[in-house]
């Protein structure tokens, strides 16, 4: 399967994802708003979350795939199954008594996250009773990592991309189905996350058999290939997890604000995780199993072609994003969430930081593609160091920007972070000869600005236009939102052409190329 083919099947499915979330989100804001009990819920979900994608997709993936994939170049097939089975059995040792520690100690962590919420008692024992019941989704969701970054070792990406509309179908029926016998929507979303952990696990461990790779319960051992996983991954936890550190620090600096300071956040992230989501996420996944490989086989010029057309792809897509979610954010968040308990002054809150995270999303889209050059080289200290550098970074960005803009300094200093953390990635890749970026990419990224810039300009204009059908029935603003995200795309596309940024031939070209 060629890059850019696998890129879109991960964000195809991504997408559809994304649109299921966007449904729940707007079921969310309608039902729980963004008071104590949406707070509460927001860090019970984060908790498990935090700690899934900083080790589970994040740590152990970037460490996983590429061990599993160059077993699978060198040894075959047996081997590498063995090696999953071994990292099986110590993920089950480790998983099974941390889960248990967690929940009986939850009023210990809920206010490392979220100290501000001691000053609130209500908000604090709900959100220790929601992050009960959620955090068992962290154990759920470690051995579906498992399976599914085997299932993408062996091209099969469409499983593990598909989980996440499993997660957002089992909140949106839990919402629906349970608010009504349940004390409040928020533990009927608590019980979502949980039942979608068991869900998404059957899930990939059916496709995972499909596949030949069901795997048996081993007796753990530190074997040679686990020991020198774990060395991988210490680093990794923090590499691969350094815009969920910078969450982190968001969401407890945003509980010593007012109340509706994390909810304002939330649903900014929610928008903002969009093209992440589809575009980052869909790389990073694309990208490690095919350069690990490349790394693997000595194909170096074909791995630094794969980083070169992975940079061009993530920007062309990365840099609209951008630019349509700083030139609207107020018709956005008002078509999408506006109604029920989120009215005009929660839009205008949650606007303001979307345009202020929107900032680094091509960033964060550099950020992926570099630090997979890294890991398909067995190499996750690195963006260690880096990654300490941007905490420390957003930390006292933070602090000093929350002084003057609340919690939209915040979010404009997560984006501002992550500009740092793409620009010291590329300094280190070519510090060591892995950053050569070829004339195409030189001449093209100019022209997507241009053409990126040209669009925000356009649909800012056209918001201004447009703001009567935008703020009517939700019906009205989402036919209007609708055709101007679609009149965007086409403009953008079509000056992309024209300029030379982009060419249509070429995208056809590589959906269907095979690589070498």
């Amino acid at each position: 399967m060629s890059f850019v083919r696998a890129f879109a099947t991960v964000g195809g499915l991504t997408l559809v994802s994304r649109v299921a979330g966007f449904a729940r989100d707007v079921l969310t804001a309608a039902i729980l708003g963004a008071g104590p009990v949406a707070d509460a819920f927001f860090v019970a979900l984060k908790l498990p979350n935090l700690f899934r994608r900083m080790f589970a997709e994040g740590a152990f993936a970037v460490s996983f795939v590429p061990m599993f994939s160059a077993e699978l170049a060198r040894s075959g097939r047996p081997s590498a199954k063995a090696f999953a089975e071994e990292a099986l059995a110590v993920m089950v040792v480790v998983l099974v008594p941390l889960t248990a520690l967690a929940v009986a100690g939850m009023h210990y962590l809920v206010p490392v996250i979220a100290p501000g919420f001691l000053d609130r008692p209500d908000t604090f024992a709900a959100a220790v009773e929601f992050a009960r019941i959620t955090f068992p989704y962290l154990m759920m969701m470690s051995l579906a990592a498992l399976l599914g970054s085997m299932l993408n070792a062996v091209d099969r990406f469409a499983p593990f991309a598909s989980a996440p509309i499993l997660f957002n179908l089992s909140l949106i029926a839990a919402l629906l189905g349970l608010t009504s016998v349940l004390q409040t929507a928020g533990h009927a979303l608590a019980w979502g996350v949980a039942a979608a952990g068991i869900i998404q696990l059957v899930w990939l461990a059916a496709h995972a058999y499909r596949a030949g790779l069901n795997l048996r319960l081993a007796r753990p051992r530190l074997t040679p290939r686990i020991r020198k996983l774990f060395r991988l991954m210490a680093p990794g936890a923090v590499g691969a997890g350094v815009m969920q550190i910078n969450l982190f620090v968001d969401t407890l600096l945003a509980s010593l604000l007012s109340a509706g300071a994390i909810s304002y956040l939330y649903y900014a992230d929610r928008l903002y995780q969009l093209p992440l989501g589809v575009i980052g996420i869909a790389i990073g996944t694309a990208m490690l199993p095919l350069a690990s490989r490349q790394v693997a086989a000595g194909a170096l010029d074909a791995a630094m072609a794969t980083q070169n057309r992975a940079i061009e792809f993530g920007l062309l897509l990365s840099l609209p994003a951008a630019a349509a979610l700083i030139a609207m954010p107020v018709p956005i968040l008002t078509v999408l969430f506006e109604r029920g308990a989120f009215g005009p002054a929660e839009t205008a809150a949650t606007a303001a930081a979307l345009a202020a995270y929107a900032i680094g999303i091509p960033a964060y889209i550099l950020v992926k593609v570099l630090s997979t050059a890294f890991f398909a080289r067995h190499d996750t200290a690195s963006p260690v160091r880096i990654a300490i550098i941007c905490t420390v970074a957003n930390i006292l960005l933070s602090l000093s920007l929350i002084q003057v803009l609340g919690h939209v300094g915040i979010a404009l200093s997560t984006g501002l972070t992550a500009w740092i953390n793409a620009g010291l990635l590329a300094r280190g890749l070519a510090r060591r000869g892995l950053l050569a970026v070829d004339h195409r990419l030189r001449r093209r990224v100019p022209r997507l600005a241009f053409a990126s810039v040209a669009i925000g300009v356009a649909l800012h204009g056209m918001s201004h236009l447009l703001s009567d059908l935008l703020a009517a029935d939700i019906l009205t603003g989402a036919v209007t939102l609708g055709g101007m995200v679609a009149g965007g795309a086409v403009l953008y596309f079509a000056i992309a052409h024209a300029t030379g940024a982009a060419r249509l031939g070429e995208l056809r070209a590589l959906l269907t190329k095979k690589p070498a």
